[in-house]
């Protein structure tokens, strides 16, 4: 353990403060392994240095591009072994891609059922005697639907 702060080094809640980040989520980082576990003081605050603050940061901007706390630890893994690093990201990258590109489908999908629904809503508030007594959106949600084909 230290006895005294370096002059580059900060405590959890400068750290905090610094990346926007709580003390109990640089906490749980430590705590799964993303984080390395800092120097102590002898009183045992943590103090953390500026390749911390730049680990936390990565996790950040990981995390804000979709990455999972375990795709991230690969991520670290990757950038400690720089012989792979080109490859491998890319390849991680490739399969985020794909997964977005997916979820951009559905998306799609769902808005294109919602804009069919709001017409229908819109036709049938034009002639309200024509749908009295049920909406025509509710009628086709409660329908059976064919199974879907699994790809």
């Amino acid at each position: 353990m230290l006895g005294v702060m370096g002059a580059a080094s900060l405590q959890i809640g400068q750290v905090a403060r610094k990346t926007g980040l709580s003390v109990d989520a640089i906490r749980f980082y430590e705590k799964s392994g993303l984080l390395l576990r800092p120097a102590r003081t002898q009183g045992g605050y943590r103090l953390y240095e500026e390749r911390e603050v730049a680990d936390l940061e990565f996790i950040q901007t990981a995390q804000q591009l979709g990455f999972s706390l375990n795709e991230i630890r690969e991520l670290f893994s990757i950038q400690r072994h720089p012989h792979e690093v080109c490859v491998h990201v890319r390849d991680l990258i490739a399969q985020k891609l794909v997964v977005v590109r997916a979820k951009i489908a559905e998306l799609q999908a769902m808005e294109t059922e919602l804009a069919g629904a709001l017409q229908k809503c819109r036709t049938a508030l034009r002639q309200p005697s024509r749908h009295q007594d049920s909406c025509p959106v509710l009628e086709a949600i409660t329908k059976p639907r064919p199974p879907r084909k699994k790809p």
